[in-house]
């Protein structure tokens, strides 16, 4: 298969920040217009680069337009000059990209770890547009709130010397060996560990501790009284250990509406790890819009 074209583009935000975003077309460019532009955001640490496994494979199989952007200072995105970094924050950058990538016509979402925390938040702020303009959303390894999470010893200790560090990446300081079993389950290619990995080690210090205290904020479960009328779909995989099957099903009781796929022995990096079960459930989105 060939490769899908791609476009680049760059979408000013709040606090003087520029997003990177990207447009990926099917390699022949022809997109069928009935079918929802599909607009991806990624997880705390990572870049767009994220959900690329996924969009090759979606394009392969339906002719639709997909935008994925850098969140804000990650990847080629600025931070900008916020006073403080919130998930909210990150949920006004997404109604920005939407009007900017595709001001009409129905929008289909998907949003891992962080990415999904600000889809919520997006529902819970701009609650009158999520409802007009969402056709479905796709939950992949995600929690509306963290509260009660047992923390790790000194980690906000070093998250908060991280977020007034300079702006330069940890690099080797974020082991491969480390973050891989963090972030994946049993069978993981080592090529998808080094990708991801990688994407951490590029990230700038200060972007790494406030979106990680920004993150523990984070309580959208009032919104989730938005996702009613518009079909969901939460993944996780059982050995997720950084947003774990519990936070998943406790999406779904606040939407009951929405279908909770448990995957096994699969962990935190599902775009990597369960390909096809996320690709397949943009295309059930997909064809209901159709």
């Amino acid at each position: 298969m060939r490769p899908p074209t791609t476009r680049q583009f760059t979408v000013p935000v709040s606090d003087d920040a520029v997003l990177q975003a990207e447009e990926y077309l099917p390699a022949e460019g022809t997109v069928d217009p009935e079918l929802p532009t599909i607009v991806l955001a990624h997880g705390w640490t990572l870049t767009r680069h994220a959900w690329e496994p996924v969009i090759d494979e979606l394009l392969q199989h339906r002719p639709v337009r997909v935008v994925a952007y850098d969140q804000r200072g990650h990847g080629e995105s600025s931070m900008g000059h916020p006073d403080r970094a919130t998930v909210r924050l990150l949920a006004s950058d997404l109604r920005a990209v939407i009007d900017a990538a595709a001001p009409e016509g129905p929008v289909l979402l998907g949003g891992h770890s962080m990415g999904g925390m600000t889809v919520m938040a997006y529902a819970g702020s701009h609650h009158t547009h999520f409802g007009a303009r969402v056709c479905g959303v796709v939950l992949v390894g995600t929690a509306a709130s963290v509260q009660g999470r047992r923390p790790i010893p000194l980690e906000s200790f070093v998250m908060g010397v991280a977020a007034r560090a300079p702006r330069i990446a940890p690099r080797v300081l974020v082991p491969t060996a480390v973050q891989g079993r963090l972030l994946f389950g049993r069978g993981a290619k080592p090529s998808d560990i080094k990708t991801a990995v990688a994407m951490i080690q590029r990230t700038k210090m200060p972007t790494i501790g406030q979106f990680f205290h920004a993150i523990e904020d984070h309580d959208e479960i009032e919104s989730l009284a938005h996702f009613v009328d518009v079909p969901t779909h939460i993944l996780v995989g059982s050995m997720d250990r950084l947003t774990p099957v519990s936070y998943a099903r406790m999406l779904q009781d606040a939407i009951p509406s929405a279908r909770l796929t448990v995957i096994p022995d699969l962990g935190h990096m599902l775009m990597y790890e369960a390909t096809h079960q996320v690709t397949d459930a943009l295309i059930e989105f997909i064809d209901a819009a159709r």
